[in-house]
């Protein structure tokens, strides 16, 4: 179990703190105004009604001691800098902040924070891709160009050998099959797909779009 901290428990904050929770993590909640501490009081480790932008109160919050810290922070840019050059002073090596402008995003990327995070642009490119690809049901960027797809098969696909699915492109990596229970890294050249298997794949985006009609 770890120790994290959300600094800004608005709509962004707070499901980070309570996402954080659920996978039964040490979660401080820290915000100025009292409604959004009292909604999660009950549900995560601590809920704390405090301003960050004190660095006096930071510490006295043992916030140096968290494995990381999230700042969620949104409207208030300047209290957020601030926020992030506190946790800095304190020592704090894992920060993660909410950037809400490009003019905030440019001065974080000076501070030499861990991530500089886009909630609403990061949704907005998700809901895209979604309805671009919709068999992809989820996927992971490891990069701008590279990315692990999870790929539920239909019933179109039912009796379909997979290594001949997969050598109309030969540069995908197939991760894994999922088939109920049960998880097949390895496949032979006999292995056939059912409806509701779920395919984990890694690839380039172009070599992933050359699969991408099977699975429609």
């Amino acid at each position: 179990m770890a120790q994290f901290a959300v600094i800004g428990l608005g709509s962004f904050g707070a499901t980070v703190a309570l996402e954080l929770t659920k996978l039964h993590h040490d979660v401080i909640g820290i915000d100025t105004i009292k409604r959004n501490v009292e909604n999660l009081a009950d549900q995560i480790t601590h809920a704390v009604i405090a301003d960050a932008t004190d660095e006096h109160v930071l510490e006295e919050l043992n916030i140096q001691n968290c494995d990381a810290v999230i700042v969620a922070i949104g409207e208030d840019i300047e209290a957020s800098i601030l926020c992030v050059l506190n946790l800095k002073n304190l020592g704090v090596e894992k920060i993660l902040v909410k950037a809400k402008t490009k003019a905030h995003h440019t001065i974080l990327s000076h501070l030499n924070i861990t991530k500089i995070i886009h909630p609403e642009e990061d949704m907005g490119v998700r809901v895209a891709q979604a309805l671009n690809y919709p068999m992809v049901s989820r996927y992971m960027a490891l990069d701008d160009d590279h990315y692990i797809i999870k790929v539920p098969i239909k019933e179109k696909l039912q009796g379909v050998n997979l290594s001949g699915l997969m050598h109309l492109s030969p540069q995908v990596k197939l991760l894994l099959v999922k088939r109920n229970n049960q998880i097949f890294y390895e496949t032979d050249s006999s292995f056939t797909l059912n409806q509701g298997d779920v395919l984990i794949l890694e690839g380039l985006l172009k070599d992933l779009k050359k699969l991408s009609e099977c699975f429609q």
